[in-house]
């Protein structure tokens, strides 16, 4: 217990938790617009944009690697329109091909550099948190830019919020009364990606997605409607991301990303058997 009273434990709990807040109701958008498996897919993608940014500027400024990310998301997304377009496979098949690719490239990058007598002067410790996370190596610098991405994000969504609303509940409707609905998808991928980019740290690559999608489903399996459903998966979200914190932190060689996963997860099945056994049963008697 004595880690709570810590301020390098808070430092790190107070990124995660506006991560966590952020991405879950986020999360709900994609999950809603049944667009869960693009985050999926940018998740990966994103990793080779922070070794190539790495490769540029030889340098683990948290900034640039974002944006390297970010370049890398936007470029896979570009390249599953492309594809989607021009072939006559599946959108699924798509991200599947675009994902591993990409994902694919960042190992590939990453071995290079290690091998490479011009990088052997430049320090990478820290680089292979991006694929699964870890709180050791977070920074100050890097809670700072997670928290003012993730406050940025929110106050975009907030600012479209009943957009949204109108968005998800009838696309129809939404483009009748005259709603930006191509302007809101835009704005949505921004969102996500962005969210993608700057939690890669974190949460890592690998699990990325599951930071949009667990709670968003945990949401709309006991939310009655969207305001509940938001503030049920913020509530999860950030509670998840606390108690992961702090089991990384205590537990060592514990990955943080895998345990905020662990923690949303079980609440998500919890959330299930209710709903399927629990609720039925009480509704029959």
């Amino acid at each position: 217990m004595d880690v709570l009273t810590e301020y390098s434990f808070w430092t790190v709990a107070l990124g995660t938790a506006m991560l966590a807040l952020a991405t879950s109701m986020i999360g709900t958008i994609s999950v809603l617009t049944r667009q869960s498996l693009i985050g999926d897919s940018l998740g990966h993608a994103s990793y080779p944009g922070v070794i190539f940014s790495y490769i540029l500027f030889q340098s683990r400024n948290p900034l640039l690697l974002m944006l390297g990310a970010i370049l890398a998301g936007y470029c896979s997304y570009g390249l599953v329109l492309l594809l989607h377009r021009q072939s006559k496979q599946s959108l699924v098949n798509i991200l599947a091909l675009v994902s591993a690719s990409f994902f694919g490239l960042g190992m590939v990058l990453k071995q290079y550099i290690q091998g490479n007598e011009q990088y052997h002067g430049s320090t990478q410790a820290g680089l292979q948190t991006y694929l699964f996370g870890q709180a050791a190596f977070i920074q100050k610098d890097d809670v700072l830019l997670i928290s003012l991405v993730s406050a940025v994000c929110l106050f975009l969504f907030f600012l479209c919020y009943h957009s949204f609303k109108l968005y998800l509940f009838d696309e129809v409707f939404a483009v009748t009364v005259g709603v930006p609905v191509r302007f809101l998808r835009q704005l949505t991928m921004f969102l996500m990606i962005c969210l993608i980019a700057v939690g890669l740290k974190v949460v890592g690559a690998v699990l990325m997605s599951s930071f949009l999608i667990t709670p968003a489903v945990l949401g709309l399996l006991l939310g009655q409607s969207y305001t509940r459903t938001l503030t049920l998966a913020s509530l999860v979200s950030v509670f998840s991301a606390f108690f992961g914190t702090w089991i990384s932190s205590v537990i060592s060689g514990m990955s943080t990303g895998p345990s905020i996963i662990v923690f949303m997860t079980v609440f998500t099945l919890l959330a299930f058997v209710h709903v399927t056994y629990v609720k039925k049963e009480n509704h029959r008697a």
